[in-house]
């Protein structure tokens, strides 16, 4: 199985980012999580995703705040689909990172998620992975029908304790 990569701009962004962790171990995904900036540290950054597809990746998912350029700056050396989470790390609430990260020029994609939304950029990455993977498409498919009846179970009490005939 393809490993996906979650890249954090800061260790500032780690309590977002282990929410996609949790996901992506609850799903038996395995993963490697590093600290590249997109201008402080810009070769590493860009060694890492230049080398991706050889070390075993399938999906890259990176988390910046602020300016948020580490996502595109990671699409730009790689063609291994990139996820962005757009971090809430500034004044803004988060909305400079997802207006950075949605911006990407033609050519450059990134799939983005809401802004803290690492839980989603993991099951996304799941999603992707499982195209190829009968195994980690059987257990997408498996979460979501328990979703479906939870939902369903909420639904028949409320209606019991609400709903009245006239």
């Amino acid at each position: 199985m393809k490993k996906v990569a979650l890249i954090m701009g800061s260790d500032s962004d780690l309590p977002v980012v282990e929410k996609g962790i949790n996901v992506l171990k609850e799903y038996g995904v395995p993963f490697e999580v590093h600290v590249y900036s997109a201008h402080r540290t810009p070769e590493e950054a860009r060694k890492f995703a230049a080398d991706a597809r050889e070390n075993g990746f399938g999906v890259i998912i990176a988390a910046a705040g602020k300016a948020a350029h580490l996502a595109g700056a990671l699409a730009a050396n790689t063609t291994l689909p990139v996820i962005g989470i757009p971090v809430k790390a500034s004044v803004l609430d988060g909305m400079d990172a997802l207006l950075s990260t949605v911006q990407m020029p033609k050519g450059i994609p990134v799939a983005t998620v809401a802004i803290d939304g690492a839980d989603n950029a993991a099951l996304l990455a799941v999603e992707i992975l499982a195209v190829t993977d009968e195994e980690l498409a059987s257990k997408l498919a498996s979460k979501r029908s328990l979703a479906s009846a939870a939902v369903l179970e909420r639904d028949a009490a409320i209606a019991a304790k609400y709903n009245q005939t006239i």
